[in-house]
């Protein structure tokens, strides 16, 4: 039977240009290496303290520098992007990582490679938004599709990172855990030069804005280091003065329009604020579980910090089984469906954590109940972030990006200090026995209740992309 014109656009519409897988893959090497970094550094730092001869409280700013480098960097995004291209950047961003990564594995001192860790924080933290914003461009209304198979090795790098940590440790100097990044880095940076399109066409000559970068780079970096050390009086204090700093540049930015760093007539348009909102709530939910259980087994179920990787296992392998039909999912049922259906999942998921900490751990109910979770949760990010960049036009794609990754980038630390210090707050100074359970079923509770907001967030999503497509129009 021969097609008509309408079944032939159909069949244009679903095929995707295999072009795109390779500009994907190129970019997909932004967030695997900056994942697997971090996964290989969280796992090793009593190694680089004793070497260094430096204790936890300043070793530990190997991590907390690279952090808030990375807040620094990110709302550089849309102006560089605009001024030397999308292209350019990304070189730029692996050549800083790589160099970064050479001159960390050379550190002679505990503070050497703290300040090389910052410089790696700037140029990594730009890799990943790079990724998002590459891959939104070439995939189009494919997003979904494109973005759940590259995640793949993203999601990887957690299980991966502490198995290269731990032989590297054993055969090899500390050291290669950074320049291990060397061979890689040099590969993906000629990967990109070969096959990452040109784009000096789209190159403008916007001004920087120095007043808003002077209030939300260093608000965002407080932000974060405050919500980290929310327990101390200068953690408040500088989480204060954060949130102070993000309301200057808010107002600031409502007076420039375009010209601010980042522009705020984006949350104008109701289907990007709203994906927005529901990437900073899943991110936030995400990060609040991921220590929450993890200390309950330990704390409360006196389980030993070797056993997590098999006991946590199955929350990776639901987000993995769950990621390459992300696309599939929408098409057929639609971005509102698939998005507050795994938020409904990852709720009823959450749920039985409540019976185990008032009634004592089964391995029964936790190994199936974190399966789900992970495949909840890993159904929420993706249709919300297609979303996103779908009701935006491809010119405003770098400051849409730079906007859903900071929204991201603060989702976590907020959620996880507000779960922490209420679970502080329920354990008190003294609490022992079946109290410590009691405690952590009320922050369980807690937890439960943030993904209702979840949950709301993404009922108010489009029901599928062509719908946001009106919406732009």
């Amino acid at each position: 039977m021969a097609q008509g014109p309408a079944s032939k656009d159909a069949a244009e519409d679903t095929r995707l240009d295999p072009s795109v897988w390779r500009i994907a893959a190129v970019a997909l090497f932004g967030g695997l290496l900056a994942q697997l970094d971090a996964t290989i550094i969280n796992v090793s730092m009593s190694n680089l303290a004793t070497d260094l001869h430096a204790n936890f409280s300043i070793i530990q700013w190997v991590i907390s520098g690279y952090l808030l480098a990375l807040a620094l960097a990110l709302p550089l995004n849309g102006w560089l992007v605009g001024r030397i291209g999308a292209k350019s950047l990304y070189l730029w961003c692996f050549a800083g990582f790589t160099l970064s990564s050479a001159l960390c594995g050379l550190a002679w001192s505990a503070d050497a490679l703290i300040a090389f860790r910052i410089l790696q924080g700037v140029s990594g933290g730009l890799l990943a938004p790079m990724a998002q914003m590459m891959i939104a461009k070439t995939a189009g209304r494919h997003m979904a599709r494109v973005a759940g198979y590259m995640a793949l090795p993203v999601l990887l790098a957690p299980v991966f990172g502490p198995i290269i940590a731990g032989a590297i440790l054993q055969y090899a100097s500390w050291r290669w855990l950074f320049l291990v990044n060397l061979p890689v880095g040099a590969l993906a940076f000629l990967l990109a030069v070969l096959f990452l399109p040109a784009d000096r066409e789209a190159v403008t000559d916007k001004k920087l804005d120095w007043l808003g970068l002077a209030l939300l780079s260093p608000g965002l970096a407080l932000c974060l280091y405050g919500a980290d050390k929310i327990g101390q009086m200068t953690g408040s204090a500088t989480l204060a003065a954060g949130i102070i700093m993000i309301s200057g540049f808010l107002w600031a930015a409502r007076r420039k329009g375009d010209a601010a760093l980042v522009d705020l007539r984006l949350f104008k348009v109701r289907v990007f604020s709203t994906a927005v909102m529901a990437q900073s709530l899943s991110n936030g939910v995400q990060f609040a579980g991921q220590m929450l259980i993890p200390a309950f087994l330990i704390q409360a179920c006196d389980r030993a910090p070797a056993e997590m990787g098999w006991m946590l296992a199955p929350l990776g392998l639901g987000m993995l089984v769950t990621y390459p039909q992300m696309g599939a999912l929408i098409d057929r049922f639609g971005i509102r469906a698939v998005s507050a259906g795994g938020a409904l999942l990852t709720f009823i998921a959450t749920m039985p954590f409540l019976y185990l900490a008032l009634n004592g751990l089964n391995l029964f109910i936790l190994i199936p109940v974190l399966f789900l979770r992970g495949l909840g949760m890993s159904a929420v990010g993706l249709p919300s972030m297609t979303a996103a960049y779908a009701s935006v036009p491809k010119q405003d794609l770098p400051m849409a990006t730079t906007s859903l990754n900071i929204a991201q980038r603060l989702g976590g630390p907020i959620m996880t200090t507000l779960c922490a210090t209420f679970l502080a707050w329920r354990l008190g100074p003294h609490v022992s026995g079946p109290a410590v359970a009691i405690a952590y079923a009320w922050a369980f509770l807690l937890l439960c209740g943030l993904h209702v907001g979840v949950f709301l967030a993404a009922r108010q999503l489009p029901c599928r992309l062509d719908d946001v497509k009106r919406t732009e129009g």
